[in-house]
């Protein structure tokens, strides 16, 4: 645990200033610079940069004489004032400025010695670069501190600076991610070997603004191909993709339910570079892709590629989502990035059948949706707060049902100790599946019986479950059939736990346990 200090939210940098002003220390001009301050005048001073080096701090600041001048002048001092702190100073020679004490108590000093946790509440992720460290006074037989200035790189607080002390220094200019304990708390997290979670959130927030419902792609590609003014290689691709997609009754079948799953774009990437690339071809995000490839660029886009062969794939997702889109993110309220199910959302269907630039934006929304999947399935894997490992894959699969088409969304999470993964891992073939906890939930809409959501449960071979219903109707006609589903699912050869179905929706809590997962380096 690391303590932000208590001190009042200008009492600690202004100290320093007041200490400064009677010790003589002063601000030293890196370039002398006659005149820079009228004799007998002050001025403003506004702190444009700070940079540690060794003992010294290197301040860039902008001078606002009282004739309205303004000059900027690099300076240096032996204690740090951080980005935007406002005090006055006076010239006393070529080389130097003294500070104005009396203005410097007054003037804001832009540092947080504590959270506002209405701003970024408990449980919040930070990440912020160490600005400088220095060691605070001790007295004998105390233990060490530190005090560091780090500024934030996220949340709605970014850009400003926090005074941190720790019991050991912060490297100057590494990257630092904490979880927010209280108001003058944090938790630094740990090193991560995977990729950084900030910059997966942040790119699923971006996808999520963008991304589009598929059926409504479905439907258009259905006019395509009964379209005669439709080119054939176009028609040949909507055929394609229509025709891969299962019907409602074919997942009963494990065989064709797994291979739906694998499929569903989920895995794409994992293909790929796994050197599959022979596999790709009935993969839903491969063929979005394709047809994105196919279609006319907007007349800003970068899409001209007429062709694009399984070797780019990789690095056309979701790069082509994103130039196809162009002003659709701008216009749609951000979803909470990680929640499940993924909100649908529809544009505006085709006005006629050769739209095919409404097509175009159709299918770049499709591919952002089955990006968003992914980002979540990464942003939602990691070590837990126990210290086990969870793994998450989370996916979408359109299913045919008459001539609609029902998104299915589906997320599997796998959790294990340490040691049971180490295991998995020395003796594959000997693994037992059930030792780890598994979770599954679903997410659909089947008329006449509105949204449904599925949470399941397997530990060590138990099955629980809740359904949830949004029309209360429904919720009682699933209640008066869990008795039923009990029976058929004893029969399989599961031991079956509570089984419940409640009307409404999932309650959706706070989602803090798994950003652990954050990268600590040194920028």
């Amino acid at each position: 645990m690391t303590e932000i200090n208590s001190l009042g939210a200008q009492t600690a940098l202004n100290t320093q200033v007041v200490k400064a002003t009677m010790t003589g220390d002063l601000l030293r001009l890196l370039q002398p610079q006659p005149g820079v301050v009228a004799e007998g005048e002050t001025a403003q001073a506004e702190v444009l940069s700070l940079r540690q080096v060794g003992q010294t701090y290197m301040m860039l600041m902008r001078l606002s004489a009282n004739s309205g001048q303004q000059t900027q002048v690099q300076t240096s001092a032996s204690f740090p004032l951080p980005q935007g702190s406002q005090v006055s100073v006076t010239q006393t020679q070529n080389n130097e400025l003294a500070l104005v004490v009396q203005a410097g108590k007054a003037n804001n000093v832009a540092t947080l010695t504590r959270l506002d946790t209405s701003q970024t509440p408990v449980g919040t992720l930070l990440q912020g670069k160490v600005v400088t460290t220095q060691a605070l006074p001790q007295n004998p037989g105390e233990v060490a501190s530190y005090r560091s200035l780090v500024t934030l790189l996220s949340s709605s607080q970014a850009g400003t600076t926090l005074t941190i002390d720790s019991p050991r220094p912060l490297p100057v200019g590494s990257l630092l991610s904490a979880v927010v304990q209280g108001d003058q708390s944090l938790r630094f997290v740990p090193l991560s070997g995977r990729q950084d979670q900030l910059a997966v959130a942040q790119q699923l927030a971006t996808q999520q603004s963008q991304q589009a419902s598929l059926p409504g792609l479905l439907n258009a590609l259905q006019q395509v191909a009964r379209s005669p003014d439709t080119g054939a290689e176009l028609r040949a691709s909507a055929e394609r993709l229509l025709a891969s997609l299962p019907q409602a009754r074919e997942l009963a079948d494990p065989k064709t339910l797994t291979q739906s799953l694998n499929n569903s774009g989920a895995f794409l990437e994992a293909k790929l570079l796994g050197g599959l690339a022979g596999s790709v071809a009935p993969d839903l995000k491969a063929q979005l892709v394709r047809l994105v490839a196919q279609l006319p660029a907007p007349p800003a886009g970068t899409l001209a590629s007429p062709t694009l062969v399984a070797s780019t794939l990789a690095q056309a997702v979701p790069g082509f989502a994103r130039n196809a889109l162009g002003m659709l993110g701008q216009f749609s309220p951000r979803p909470q990035p990680g929640a499940f199910p993924l909100p649908s959302r529809l544009l505006q269907a085709l006005e006629n059948e050769g739209d095919l630039q409404q097509l175009l934006r159709l299918a770049a929304g499709a591919v952002s949706r089955l990006q968003s999947h992914a980002l979540s399935s990464l942003q939602q894997s990691g070590t837990l707060e126990n210290g086990n490992l969870q793994t998450s894959w989370q996916t979408e699969v359109p299913i045919r049902h008459g001539q609609e088409f029902i998104p299915l969304q589906v997320k599997l999470q796998r959790e294990e100790t340490p040691e049971q993964k180490a295991g998995r891992e020395r003796e594959p073939e000997q693994r037992d599946p059930l030792q780890a906890l598994w979770r599954i939930e679903l997410a659909f809409d089947l008329a006449p019986l509105g949204p449904l959501q599925v949470q399941a449960q397997l530990a060590q071979g138990r099955l629980t479950g809740q359904l949830w219903a949004e029309q209360e109707r429904t919720a009682r006609l699933i209640d008066s059939q869990l008795g039923t589903l009990r029976e058929r699912l004893l029969a399989r050869g599961l031991d079956v736990g509570d089984l419940e179905c409640f009307p409404g929706t999932p309650p959706q809590g706070p989602r803090t346990r798994l950003e652990q997962r954050w990268v600590d380096e040194t920028a």
